[in-house]
C-alpha cells in the first residue's frame, strides 16, 4: 500500500501538469469550455437600482492569445458551468477577485474552472454583483448571489451529475472574502426566497479562500475592498459584521487557506486571523503560507515561484474532504 505522502506528491505532480495544460504523457490537454450559463435571478436581481448597472468588459491582457477580462456593471449575475469530462460527483463554486470593483473572470475564474474540470470536479464560475453600483443592500449583495448560486447548484445536482452533499466553494482575493463570508454566514437571510431552490442549504461542504481579504479592519484589510463593500468610514460594528474572522462558528465547513507572506496587496494577517478563528471553533483547517509569490497569481502565474505546488496541495485536500474523487 502506498503511503499518503507518495500519493500527495503524485497528486501535486499531476496537478502541475494539468495546470500547464499537459497530460501525464506530455500531450497538450484541451481545455474544458463553459457549457452553459445559469441566470441567478430569472425575474431580476433583488434591490435593483433605479438606473441598473450597464455591463462593461475590459481586459488586463497585452497578449492577444491570453484572455484576461474584467467585468463591472453587472446587473444580471450568473454562473458559468464547466462540466467535467469524467465527473467524480464533486462540484466547486468559484468566486473571482477584483477588489469588489470588478470581477476578474478569466484569471481567477474560468482558468481555474477548466483546470478543476479536468480533474473531475464540475465547476460553476460566479459573476456576482458589485456592492458599490447602487444596490439596495450593498454590503450583502455579493453574499446574496453566492448563497443563491450554491442553492441553484444543489437544486440542479441531478442534471449535472453531482452530489448535492459535495459542493465546495473557492474564492480569490475579494472573491476570497466572499468565499469566507459564504462559509461563515451561509444561513444569514440576505434576500427573500424566490423559488423552491431557496429552501436548500447555502452552506458549502468545504471552502478554499485563496489570498483572501478576510478582515474589514483598517490597516489589515484591502482598503479598496473595504470602501466598496462597507464604506471607507464604516463604524466598528459594521466593520466587525463583515469581517469573516468575526463570524466563524462550529458549523463553518472545513477550510483550505493559502497566502503568500510577501503579499503587498492583501496582508497575510488576513489569513492568520481567519485560521485562528477557525481553530478556536474546532473547524478542520489546512493552511499553506509561501514566502515569495505576491498577490493575484491564480494558477496562471505560479511558474517557478514557491507557490507552484498549491494546485496539487489543494487537490489532495479536496480528496480528503470529499470534493475530489
Amino acid at each position: 500500500m502506498e503511503d499518503q505522502g507518495a500519493i500527495d506528491r503524485r497528486t501535486a505532480l499531476l496537478a502541475g501538469l494539468a495546470v500547464a495544460g499537459l497530460s501525464a504523457t506530455g500531450a497538450r490537454a484541451a481545455p474544458a469550455p463553459a457549457t452553459e450559463t445559469i441566470a441567478l435571478w430569472p425575474k431580476g436581481a433583488p434591490g435593483m437600482p433605479a438606473r441598473p448597472p450597464v455591463l462593461k468588459v475590459d481586459s488586463y491582457s497585452k497578449d492577444p492569445a491570453v484572455q484576461d477580462r474584467v467585468l463591472s456593471g453587472i446587473a444580471r449575475p450568473s454562473i458559468e458551468v464547466f462540466r467535467a469530462a469524467r465527473p467524480n460527483g464533486g462540484a466547486m463554486l468559484i468566486m473571482p477577485g477584483g477588489g469588489y470593483t470588478d470581477v476578474v473572470v478569466d484569471k481567477e475564474g474560468n482558468e481555474v474552472a477548466r483546470w478543476l474540470a479536468g480533474q473531475g470536479i464540475t465547476c460553476f464560475v460566479l459573476t456576482y454583483r458589485l456592492p458599490a453600483e447602487g444596490w439596495a443592500n450593498p454590503a450583502d449583495t455579493p453574499l446574496s448571489d453566492a448563497q443563491r448560486a450554491i442553492r441553484l447548484i444543489r437544486a440542479h445536482a441531478g442534471k449535472y451529475g453531482i452530489d448535492a452533499k459535495r459542493v465546495g466553494a473557492m474564492g480569490f482575493s475579494a472573491g476570497g472574502h466572499l468565499c469566507a463570508d459564504l462559509a461563515t454566514r451561509f444561513a444569514a437571510r440576505v434576500y427573500e426566497p424566490v423559488d423552491a431552490a431557496d429552501g436548500l442549504s447555502a452552506r458549502p461542504d468545504a471552502a478554499a479562500p485563496i489570498y483572501p481579504v478576510i478582515s474589514m479592519e483598517p490597516g489589515v484589510t484591502h482598503a479598496g475592498s473595504r470602501a466598496n463593500l462597507i464604506g471607507a468610514d464604516a463604524d466598528a460594528a459594521r466593520t466587525a459584521a463583515h469581517s469573516a474572522d468575526r463570524n466563524v462558528t462550529a458549523q463553518t465547513p472545513p477550510c483550505f487557506l493559502l497566502h503568500a507572506e510577501d503579499d503587498d496587496v492583501v496582508p497575510v494577517e488576513n489569513i492568520l486571523r481567519f485560521r485562528a478563528a477557525l481553530r478556536a471553533k474546532g473547524v478542520t483547517t489546512e493552511t499553506h503560507l509561501f514566502p515569495d509569490s505576491g498577490h493575484g497569481f491564480g494558477i496562471r502565474q505560479i511558474g517557478a515561484k514557491s507557490v507552484a505546488p498549491w494546485p496539487g496541495l489543494f487537490l489532495a485536500w479536496a480528496a480528503r474532504v470529499g470534493i475530489a474523487g
